[in-house]
């Protein structure tokens, strides 16, 4: 068992734990697990920093290392937390003209963190 309790899952974690750098900072407190709720598909996290930069920063899943009991680990260091983007608020309408104007998967996961954020789910 480590410091941070024993592993678990992102199903299981709970707002406000800590998010721990992977070079062992503490770099916030965890705010939302996303995931499709439906398929059980990790997409990422969305932490509040307000020792670093201040606000919210989306960590995709590939950034996110392990879940603990009492911690989320990165795969990322501390100093590139400040460079995370940022979760964005949806637009009013979306109007679609085709496959070269949809969104990335990565403007998908922060409309989804901003909406999280929003309480709009």
């Amino acid at each position: 068992m480590s410091s941070y309790g024993e592993p678990s899952s992102f199903l299981q974690a709970a707002s406000g734990i800590d998010v721990i750098s992977a070079d062992g900072e503490r770099v916030g407190a965890l705010k939302h697990v996303l995931a499709d709720e439906q398929t059980a598909i990790f997409d990422g996290i969305v932490i509040d920093v307000r020792t670093g930069p201040g606000g919210h920063r989306f960590v995709d899943a590939p950034q996110v290392a392990e879940f603990f009991e009492q911690a989320v680990v990165l795969t990322i260091p501390a100093a590139d937390v400040a460079t995370l983007p940022e979760p964005s608020a949806n637009p009013g309408t979306i109007t679609s003209h085709g496959a070269e104007d949809s969104d990335s998967p990565l403007t998908a996961k922060l409309r989804r963190a901003w909406d999280r954020i929003a309480g709009n789910y």
